[in-house]
């Protein structure tokens, strides 16, 4: 993501710039005719809640061509909330799992619920006494595997094999 919003900056400064340069040639911009859609009201829609499909879309020639989905039913191609699956309960139990030592009882709660790309799970918690713990979970809801908890979940493993749209989404670029 920051990469491109510096390509975009980049791109706009360059086009600042050779706006600046040609003093002589006045462009006028082009004339827009109205048409019948902008004249008719528009109509408010109400919102249809998304069901996960099990089809993916997955580019041509990335390791994951083969059209099988995931177990978990999410496409590697973005990054959606999970929708319960897993929930952020299920996430607690996991890093509780793999950290016996986090407060018992009501010291972590989720702060930001699960987001999901293909078998990858990112999750925020707050722990009691602590700075907020970013989790990357991998796997099916009721068998997940924590890949990573802290502060900077970006480790080697991650970078190597999560999906592109997680890795935006984690902020590991």
């Amino acid at each position: 993501m920051r990469t491109g919003a510096a390509a975009l900056a980049i791109v706009s400064l360059g086009c600042l710039l050779a706006a600046c340069t040609h003093k002589d040639e006045v462009v006028a911009p082009p004339a827009v005719k109205p048409s019948r859609l902008s004249q008719e009201p528009l109509v408010p829609v109400q919102p249809q809640p998304i069901e996960p499909t099990t089809e993916r879309a997955v580019p041509s020639g990335s390791a994951s061509a083969s059209g099988s989905p995931s177990p978990t039913g999410f496409s590697e191609a973005y990054v959606a909330f999970c929708n319960g699956r897993p929930s952020g309960e299920q996430v607690i139990a996991a890093v509780r799992r793999a950290r016996p030592t986090l407060p018992a009882g009501s010291g972590v709660t989720i702060q930001k619920a699960p987001v999901c790309s293909g078998v990858w799970q990112y999750t925020i918690l707050n722990v009691k006494d602590s700075e907020p713990m970013r989790v990357i979970t991998k796997g099916a809801p009721t068998s997940l595997a924590v890949v990573t908890i802290g502060t900077d979940p970006c480790t080697v493993e991650v970078r190597a094999t999560a999906p592109q749209a997680f890795l935006d989404a984690v902020e590991c670029n």
